[in-house]
């Protein structure tokens, strides 16, 4: 389980410590491109399983197989090296507009890694439609 709002900054040459709690699940990991404004970081067997269960459903539907080419096809497995830094790929830090000042935030089943401009400005949305939120959510 993932959890709790963590700092860091973007190093020259695309690399970013993760956080102790995190580094203790393993050093194998995939990333790829999340939604809302920043990038998903799965355990290997999590983000299979993910994958597996999108899969399952009917590929005749071109919304089913376009968020499944969303997710595998820019995807990469990356590794923690030995300070416990992610070598992040260009394509995937551009796409997040990536600069200097990333959050890293556990989601319970995979780690997000945002911009912490781009983050604090999508949680100030969220904060502002939690209640209406969590009235919608269906049992």
């Amino acid at each position: 389980m993932f959890i709790g709002r963590y700092y860091h900054r973007l190093e020259e040459k695309g690399r970013v410590s993760l956080p102790k709690a995190f580094r203790e699940t393993g050093s194998d990991w995939i990333i790829t491109r999340g939604l809302d404004g920043g990038l998903f970081l799965f355990k290997p067997e999590t983000f299979e399983k993910q994958v597996q269960e999108l899969s399952e459903r009917t590929f005749t539907k071109k919304r089913h197989r376009d968020f499944v080419r969303y997710l595998v096809n820019d995807a990469r497995q990356v590794s923690i090296d030995k300070q416990g830094r992610v070598l992040l790929p260009d394509y995937l830090t551009q796409f997040a507009n990536l600069t200097k000042e990333v959050v890293i935030v556990g989601s319970y089943q995979y780690i997000e890694i945002w911009d912490q401009e781009t983050y604090h400005t999508y949680l100030d949305t969220l904060e502002e439609s939690a209640e209406k939120l969590a009235e919608e959510i269906e049992e």
